[in-house]
């Protein structure tokens, strides 16, 4: 237990000073989900928007982090 604690210490302190850091990686992967979206073929990742879903959850995740640090 003591790897995990020291982890989310240090995932903290770093998280605290870059605010916009995981809302700005949730943006890029909502526009990848687009970009892939337009091109014909993409197979899963196109016809599932699991990038949409991800970027989503990372920016609402990051903007309550950012709110609580």
């Amino acid at each position: 237990m003591g790897g995990l604690s020291r982890l989310l210490d240090v995932l903290s302190e770093y998280l605290a000073h870059r605010k916009g850091l995981l809302p700005g990686l949730g943006i890029l992967l909502v526009l990848a989900n687009l970009i892939l979206g337009m091109i014909p073929g993409m197979g899963f990742l196109a016809e599932s928007d699991l990038l949409l879903h991800l970027g989503v959850v990372v920016g609402l995740l990051g903007l309550m982090l950012a709110r609580a640090l």
